[in-house]
């Protein structure tokens, strides 16, 4: 075998590529990043870090008190509104999303609105600080092989000019919804390729205090001669974006230059003369597909090489964190020889299905959004204005319309379900008799210990440390969890010492609220469940069983092969 420059080359350094690499260095795992850019995301571009997310977070070793200083804090983030225009008349709310102390029963890590500028460097921060490594900026993929043993990959530098081949074991494609890793092994995308096209404009602002406009971080304006911009508040002291439609067959993004966007933004404005100024214009397209493969050979996809979701719903950025997640593990333990090549091809078999249901949830959003320009019922769109629409909201039918339209987006900003919730029906796990995980339901989490499912989360004792049961999980090795009569476990698992699996007892002298736990966890006090490096669980025993050590023998045997 040829000896290579890294273990994993990984092309993009947005949340997912950083992700991947921070857990793969985690491991033991060397790594390189390459990326297109010159530096990291300036603009605030996603903004939704779900629980899950920053669970994994947590695990991977990211300064957790940083991120909680550089996201929206939930008083400013708590509501998305629909309004005339940005500081007019409130049309309705609805709460953005579980953002209370209230979710600590469920996650060590409530959702918070931290925009991907500030969370790029956070990701950053963590992987200098682990490997003293830092992406190869301005990098642009010339082409990748798979050479049958490792992968040889041209790149060029984009200031230079100059181009070098790097050989990896493996490689991650984490290099966006254009991704040229993906079209180099010709795969193909499934699922509607343009749904709309926006114009971003990223805006300096102080929005803080302006009359009407209340803490939030989403504002739909409903007046039809602003042509249907929106606005995310990703700071209220300093900065949004607003997102305005356009028919990309009709113009080009060319077309809006600084003095356009700024023409339309103060249309949408109730006091036109606000100050602010333009940082920032792009252009991107609405789509919701899946690839059909998430790899070839040596070659993986992740993020949003993989699935490309409206963002209605914020499940983009958090699912390629989720993809970074399950595939670290696998690929540290077959390049460490613990695991047959064959665990990786768990990888698509478990993560594409949870893809292509997050993105038919951000279809069906984005789809119920029209629900609320249908109640308004404003006609003609070339021949509706400010005052039309200022008639229809003193309409009592229009307002019943409204009431239902509007009831039917909360779904649209409560998805615990999806977040925490969601779970693998097959591949890197054993289920048994009565192993079925729960219903999916998008506003309702249950937590389980089936496998497949992520690991129910408890405080430990005493609570003021503020760690989870999910911190006593390892990156680099299976965990076994067993009851307080389950010593049989513990001591089969330390006789498989080969194995290294780390083990634990869970009782009422270290866990809070043990006795809810235990029924979560679907087990009884002699029980046990094993616990894979990505916190979701491999195999569970709700009780004894006549020879735990050549249980889990067996049981690793098929999950790690």
């Amino acid at each position: 075998m040829e000896a290579c420059d890294f273990d994993v080359l990984i092309v993009g350094a947005g949340p997912t590529g950083l992700l991947a690499a921070l857990l793969l260095e985690q491991q033991g795992v060397s790594t390189q990043i390459v990326e297109r850019r010159p530096h990291p995301q300036r603009a605030p571009a996603a903004h939704v870090v779900n629980a899950r997310t920053l669970e994994i977070c947590r695990a991977a070793g990211v300064d957790m008190e940083a991120a909680m200083r550089a996201a929206k804090t939930p008083e400013d983030a708590g509501y998305a509104y629909w309004v005339t225009k940005l500081g007019g008349r409130m049309i309705g709310r609805a709460r953005f999303e579980r953002q209370g102390d209230d979710q600590l029963d469920v996650t060590p890590t409530p959702l918070r609105n931290l925009s991907q500028n500030r969370f790029e460097p956070l990701l950053l921060e963590a992987l200098e600080r682990k490997s003293g490594g830092v992406p190869a900026w301005s990098h642009t993929l010339v082409r990748c092989e798979d050479r049958g043993d490792h992968v040889v990959t041209s790149v060029r530098h984009d200031d230079s000019g100059r181009t070098r081949e790097i050989t990896s074991r493996y490689l991650i494609g984490a290099d966006g919804a254009g991704s040229p890793v993906r079209k180099s092994l010709g795969i193909e995308l499934e699922g509607p390729a343009r749904l709309q096209s926006f114009i971003m404009v990223h805006m300096r602002a102080r929005l803080r205090g302006v009359p009407h406009v209340p803490p939030g971080v989403l504002f739909f304006v409903s007046d039809p001669e602003t042509g249907g911009v929106a606005f995310i508040v990703h700071d209220l002291d300093r900065e949004a974006v607003c997102m305005m439609p356009f028919d990309p067959e009709q113009e080009s993004p060319d077309d809006y230059d600084e003095a356009r966007c700024e023409a339309r933004i103060r249309r949408a404005l109730e006091d036109p003369s606000l100050a602010f100024e333009i940082a920032n214009i792009g252009a991107w397209t609405m789509t919701a597909q899946v690839a059909e493969a998430y790899g070839r050979g040596r070659i993986f996809l992740a993020g949003d090489s993989a699935h490309r979701f409206p963002p209605t719903g914020g499940l983009g950025l958090n699912s390629g964190a989720q993809d970074a997640h399950n595939l670290a593990w696998k690929l540290a333990f077959v390049l460490g020889g613990r695991a047959s090549p064959a665990l990786l091809d768990t990888y698509e078999q478990e993560r594409r299905p949870v893809a292509r249901e997050n993105a038919d949830q951000s279809l069906r959003n984005a789809l119920k959004m029209i629900e609320v320009a249908v109640a308004l019922d404003l006609g003609d769109p070339a021949q509706a204005t400010g005052a039309s629409l200022e008639a229809k909201l003193d309409d009592p039918e229009v307002q019943k319309r409204l009431e239902v339209a509007l009831a039917n987006q909360q779904e649209h900003f409560d998805m615990p379900g999806l977040q925490l919730g969601f779970g693998y029906t097959e591949g890197a796990l054993v289920r048994g008799e009565g192993d079925d995980l729960p219903p999916t339901a998008v506003r309702a989490f249950t937590p389980s210990g089936a496998p497949g499912a992520r690991l129910p989360h408890a405080w430990l004792r005493p609570r003021d440390r503020g760690e989870s049961l999910l911190d006593r999980i390892p990156l680099d090795r299976f965990t076994l969890l067993a009851g307080p009569d389950g010593q049989a476990w513990l001591d089969a698992a330390a006789r498989l010492g080969e194995h290294g699996i780390e083990v634990v007892r869970v009782d009422e002298a270290g866990l809070e609220d043990f006795a809810r736990w235990l029924k979560q966890a679907g087990i009884e006090r002699d029980g046990a469940l094993l616990v894979r490096p990505d916190q979701h669980v491999a195999y569970r025993s709700c009780g004894g069983v006549a020879s735990p050590a050549d249980e889990l023998a067996s049981v690793l045997r098929r999950v790690a092969g």
